[in-house]
């Protein structure tokens, strides 16, 4: 028994190892090559895969809650013109569909106007000024627009016929054009102070309206100046006429004033709010004056434009306005929103 022990111990205590070193080297082969092997996967799948969308692609609102629209204008064919935030200009249907015509430039756009089915005109901050010949579908930047070394943002834009418009602006801007905005003049010299708003008169007077109460009176297109009495200090940030005797112009702190000699006395009229008011305009087909203002202020006045209503759109929607624009018996207004409004029913458009 005892030599039979012996032969069985030694092979049972030395037993061989070569093929359980040979899987050890093996397997620590293969997981150091693991890394390697992902990132050469993944180094082949994106110059090689190219990703395919799944699902429909997200677009963003035409109106966003974040843009601003400083200036409106009836658009060729119906409905209106709006410009504002970041060069936007966009176009808006009677039924409220809204579509971008043009980013033409990265500068907030103040206000825009048309003069017929083909030649429109933007305004905005730096002195840019866009035109359109073609309906809106290209707009392009003017070159040559007079410059200040201080400030240069153009507020408001009006129109006549025959080609003829007028800016107004920061530092005294006061600027004319007679051939559909491709160039532009001085009217006045600069001077510290902003001209906020013009009305273009029948037979080529003019009236322009800015800060601390100023009003310029221009028998001629800009020849010759009046400097009539106001009687208010705070600024006027709007001035319309119904014909070319009777205008109004609005202004901070609710100011109202009125007009029936083309501008050359005013007078001011009395209204219960003291919201800042931001533009008037003339509505023909209910003969009527409609203005709006800071926290959706309105007013409204008969012909004579003595006895002055006023009110919010609504009680829920206390945005700001800068441009209210008559259109067949009720108005469009744009500013922290745009809406239409028939003395009665706000309704906002894209919110």
């Amino acid at each position: 028994m005892d030599r039979i022990s012996s032969t069985v111990e030694p092979a049972l205590a030395a037993p061989d190892t070569r093929p359980s070193r040979l899987r050890s080297g093996t397997v620590k082969v293969v997981v150091s090559s693991v890394p390697w092997l992902i990132i050469s996967g993944l180094l082949w799948a994106g110059l090689f895969i190219k990703p395919q969308p799944v699902g429909g692609t997200v677009q963003p609102p035409v109106l966003e809650r974040r843009d601003h629209y400083y200036g409106i204008a009836p658009a060729p064919g119906g409905g209106v013109w709006v410009a504002g935030t970041g060069g936007k200009i966009v176009a808006i249907d009677d039924q409220g569909h809204a579509r971008v015509l043009a980013i033409p430039t990265d500068q907030t756009l103040q206000d825009i106007a048309v003069w017929d089915e083909r030649h429109g005109v933007a305004v905005g901050n730096d002195g840019v000024i866009l035109t359109t010949a073609d309906g809106g579908q290209h707009w392009k930047s003017v070159e040559g627009v007079p410059r200040s070394t201080v400030a240069n943002k153009l507020t408001r834009i009006r129109v006549s016929a025959e080609g003829k418009a007028v800016a107004t602006g920061e530092m005294g801007a006061l600027l004319h054009s007679k051939d559909y905005g491709a160039s532009w003049t001085r009217l006045r010299d600069e001077e510290d102070v902003a001209w906020n708003d013009a009305a273009l008169l029948p037979g080529g007077g003019l009236v322009v309206v800015g800060e601390f109460g100023r009003i310029l009176v221009s028998p001629d297109g800009g020849s010759t100046w009046l400097t009539p009495e106001v009687p208010v200090s705070s600024s006027l940030m709007a001035v319309a006429f119904r014909n070319g005797r009777d205008g109004v112009a609005v202004g901070l702190e609710g100011v109202v004033l009125s007009t029936a000699d083309g501008g050359r006395t005013w007078q001011r009229q009395k209204q219960d709010s003291h919201s800042h008011l931001f533009d008037i305009a003339w509505d023909e087909p209910t003969q009527r004056w409609l203005g709006v203002g800071a926290l959706g202020a309105w007013v409204k006045a008969a012909a004579p434009a003595i006895d002055w209503q006023g009110g919010r759109l609504d009680e829920r929607d206390l945005a700001w306005h800068t441009r209210i624009l008559p259109v067949g018996g009720e108005a469009w207004l744009a500013g922290a929103n745009i809406g239409r409004w028939d003395g009665q029913r706000w309704q906002p458009i894209g919110r």
